[in-house]
């Protein structure tokens, strides 16, 4: 495996313990922050559910979760999984997810650019919304994007990269809630946060948007 699809940037302190609380805390209410809901995916190994903030884009009609951080652990269980939920609040969306190949991500990645970059331009090396195709198409390797559906509309082709791996990642492990109203109370633990966005990353109390992140 490259060292590109091994690619992962840890959360700092403050995104962890302040950021992506606040964030989800938010989203559980019906809050959406620039975007914000909250995945939950099931484990490649354990079938357990884990949880982290993320940011959804939507561009030319279609919707895109991007892991700023790189090859995290939802990224991983995505892969294997195929989909999983969103939550908005009690809003609970099933959604099933298409992994987009590296080729195929320049639009979508100066898209997420364009409205994150202030919370995740730090993960992309200095690459902006303002870049070249041939530029972003470089970082394309290191950040998983995966184009998701609502669970039962039609979805052409298959997902690329599913097979699963071993180990699920225990800093985000979540209680599957099961229905909205179990999801609304679920505690995001520390490990499952950041990067930012999977969506920019809010906050509540005033917190910056430049030292946030999730996905």
């Amino acid at each position: 495996m490259s060292e590109q699809a091994q690619h992962v940037q840890k959360p700092g302190w403050f995104t962890v313990n302040v950021f992506n609380r606040a964030v989800a805390f938010l989203t559980r209410r019906g809050l959406s922050v620039w975007g914000s809901r909250v995945l939950a995916v099931r484990g490649r190994k354990s079938g357990e559910w884990r949880t982290t903030p993320v940011n959804v884009l939507t561009l030319d009609g279609e919707r895109y979760l991007v892991a700023p951080r790189g090859h995290v652990q939802w990224t991983h269980n995505m892969r294997a999984a195929g989909g999983g939920r969103l939550y908005l609040g009690k809003k609970t969306e099933e959604f099933t997810a298409v992994e987009v190949a590296d080729d195929d991500k320049t639009p979508v990645l100066r898209g997420y650019l364009k409205r994150w970059k202030a919370e995740v331009g730090v993960f992309f090396g200095g690459v902006g919304a303002d870049s070249t195709d041939e530029e972003l198409r470089a970082i394309a390797p290191r950040h998983p994007v995966f184009r998701i559906r609502q669970a039962g509309e039609a979805e052409a082709g298959s997902a690329e990269g599913a097979g699963a791996r071993a180990g699920d990642g225990a800093g985000e492990r979540g209680p599957v809630p099961a229905a909205p109203a179990a999801a609304a109370g679920q505690a995001v633990r520390p490990g499952s946060r950041c990067p930012v966005p999977g969506g920019p990353s809010g906050g509540c109390a005033r917190v910056r948007p430049a030292t946030a992140c999730r996905g």
